[in-house]
């Protein structure tokens, strides 16, 4: 696997407008991106803080991860995505090596990213998105 770098951390929001204020006003960033993703059905804003992103998650709707997850757990990081140059090569070589996937294949994410996610039984309680810029 071939991690460039950390590619956005992922946190789970109640309400998405009360977050960018908080982010905005307290902490002097500047949301650049609001993005709706159907299929997970979850609203995304995005922030950046050198190399890395911030990206707040807030569900759409009640059958969500995240609504699931803020239920279970409140507010806070979800999870963290690496960049990796071939998602699928790389979900391969977690595979082989007895990790545990959610995701067997890539699937389209925000901001136009291929992504697909490790179960975090397997990566130390951590949920772990690995993420691919598409090809241009």
């Amino acid at each position: 696997m071939n991690i460039s770098h950390i590619e956005h951390i992922g946190i789970a929001v109640k309400n998405l407008e009360e977050s960018i204020k908080y982010y905005e006003e307290i902490l002097g960033l500047k949301c650049y991106a609001i993005e709706e993703v159907k299929d997970q059905k979850v609203k995304t804003a995005f922030f950046k803080v050198g190399q890395t992103k911030i990206e707040l998650l807030e569900a759409t709707s009640e059958e969500s991860t995240i609504a699931a997850f803020i239920e279970k757990r409140g507010e806070g990081i979800h999870h963290i995505a690496y960049c990796v140059d071939d998602v699928a090569k790389s979900l391969g070589e977690a595979e082989g090596k007895g990790v545990r996937l959610i995701d067997k294949a890539p699937r389209n994410g925000a901001e136009g990213l291929h992504i697909a996610f490790l179960h975090p039984k397997s990566t130390g309680g951590v949920l772990t998105e690995l993420c691919e810029y598409p090809e241009k």
